[in-house]
């Protein structure tokens, strides 16, 4: 068994198997998707990257508002863009654990609530100044200022005070937190000279490229950074591209035609044409992404709560992974937390797709006329048909939508966020606690579905500081029972990450933490001579 997958992961490594067929054979021999993720990463390492050329992709999700403050990154290209020219304290492993980046260690007090971030010596800015625990220690602070409108500011409130000490950063907790190291993998916390106060759209950072082109919402390119302090373990390629195509078929046929070199978001109903391809290799990965129906639980007529509970019982969520999703997914349950969470629990009822008993709460609610859903072909894979499947799974209801399409340019500035119901996506978080804080307490400045419960906050912090994890287990149940029943969370369904790699791309190894190899695809990848 050992040496048929050997061969087969290296043959995956070499861009000649697809990795599903791959992880399809490793399952039917036993071995847990962990594990044989673990041997695809052994095999690229093995396999050896070549040094040079230009690696494009061509990716859904820029827009001309786009800028280079990570705090202000909100959708893919950014998010990409970032993990090649940004450099964070840690990230999340293949395997879900830590991989410690400027972070040397982190360590905390036995109360868990002083922490204490070594930085690593001689880790060089673009601009030739060394990073330093005062770099550090600005980052956060510009972050957790309520000034800088930063996506990180939930995950950072609890902090109490914060001080360089040295080659460390010593952060204080208001409470303790057992999962602060995981809160300093989010990808907003791209440390740079100075926190980024000076000018934070500077675009220099600590990682393998610089930047070298900044046009939002058309390309961005930069160029491999000599000092990076990995060397030439990654950062392969001379110069990277990352080229926007919102249109999926447009995205698909760059692919294709071999102008770009890999792709995100590969439609679910097209990934078996695209298999098809030579040399195209489907890398489709199971992760904590969803895609919700957003309900400003503030605003009519979504402040009331038999209203929310009609919209999410008309919901067929079984119909929405078929003719959606075609599979590549799971059902979900109207609150942002499934199976690849720690801590998650199994015994919650499944909602089902019930429209006598949705009629009952819409016609308990009081309101009548048609209810505006707003949606665009950047919100996700499928989102317009999404939008006109759930508006006739309400009809059968009796609850009138009104489907309205928007264009993709401005979707993520002036659209999510901003309109009381919409579609949307979320890449999910590496633990429970920051998916709450980054987007469902009170406070935080990602709250897209404005649905504020003090006694919601007050279980987050308490079950951040439980270090009991049955207790913890427990609190996190209660949580998601609350947004379940009251909150302004639709979710039909967890969605899988399909991105697609073209002809002689090596090194792929997909991470389920987020897409294209959790935003290091430009910078692990290289192309084969």
């Amino acid at each position: 068994m050992s040496e048929e997958l050997d061969f087969l992961s290296k043959a995956v490594a070499k861009g000649r198997l697809n990795r599903r067929d791959f992880l399809g054979r490793a399952a039917a021999l036993g071995v847990t998707a962990t594990v044989a993720n673990s041997m695809l990463a052994n095999a690229a390492r093995a396999e050896g990257p070549v040094k040079g050329g230009v690696l494009k992709a061509g990716l859904q999700g820029g827009e001309s508002s786009n800028v280079l403050d990570p705090a202000l990154n909100l959708s893919q290209v950014t998010f990409n863009f970032g993990k090649a020219w940004g450099e964070l304290l840690v990230d999340q492993a293949v395997d879900g654990s830590l991989e410690y980046r400027i972070a040397e260690s982190i360590g905390s007090t036995p109360d868990a609530k002083t922490w204490t971030i070594k930085v690593r010596k001689d880790i060089e800015f673009h601009n030739g100044k060394t990073v330093t625990a005062e770099d550090v220690v600005a980052t956060l602070e510009r972050h957790a200022d309520e000034g800088s409108k930063s996506a990180a500011l939930g995950i950072l409130a609890g902090i109490e005070s914060m001080k360089a000490s040295g080659d460390e950063a010593i952060v204080t907790l208001k409470d303790p937190n057992a999962d602060f190291p995981y809160l300093m993998a989010d990808y907003h916390l791209v440390i740079q000279p100075n926190g980024g106060k000076d000018d934070p759209n500077a675009g220099i950072g600590a990682g393998p490229y610089k930047v070298s082109i900044n046009e939002p919402g058309v390309r961005h390119g930069g160029e491999r950074f000599a000092n990076y302090w990995q060397g030439d373990k990654v950062g392969h390629a001379d110069q990277i591209e990352i080229i926007v195509i919102n249109d999926a078929t447009a995205r698909t046929a760059a692919l294709q035609g071999g102008q770009v070199n890999m792709i995100n978001r590969v439609e679910p109903k097209i990934v078996d044409l695209i298999k098809r391809v030579p040399g195209v290799t489907v890398q489709p990965v199971s992760g904590r992404g969803f895609y919700p129906f957003n309900m400003f639980a503030d605003t009519a007529p979504f402040d009331n709560n038999d209203l929310r509970m009609a919209l999410k019982l008309a919901m067929d969520r079984e119909e929405m992974l078929e003719k959606i999703l075609r599979g590549y997914g799971s059902v979900g349950n109207d609150f942002p937390i499934n199976e690849a969470y720690p801590l998650f629990s199994n015994d919650i009822e499944q909602r089902t797709f019930d429209p006598e008993k949705a009629a009952e709460f819409y016609k308990k609610s009081g309101h009548t006329g048609s209810i505006l859903l707003r949606t665009s072909d950047v919100a996700f894979p499928g989102a317009v048909d999404a939008a006109q499947l759930y508006q006739q799974s309400c009809a059968k209801a009796g609850i009138t939508i009104e489907v309205k399409r928007e264009p993709g340019d401005g979707y993520w500035s002036e659209v999510w966020n901003k309109q009381p119901f919409s579609l949307s996506y979320w890449g999910g978080r590496p633990t429970q606690d920051q998916m709450y804080s980054t987007a469902y307490i009170s406070t935080a400045d990602w709250n897209d579905t404005r649905w504020k419960r003090p006694e919601f906050d007050q279980m987050v912090i308490a079950a951040r500081g439980e270090l009991d994890e049955a207790k913890r287990k427990g609190i996190y149940r209660d949580m998601a029972v609350m947004m379940r029943d009251e909150g302004g969370l639709i979710v039909p369904f967890f969605n899988q990450y399909i991105d697609a790699s073209g002809k002689g791309v090596g090194g792929w190894v997909s991470n389920p933490a987020q897409e294209m190899c959790n935003g290091y695809a430009l910078s692990i990848c290289w192309l084969e001579a």
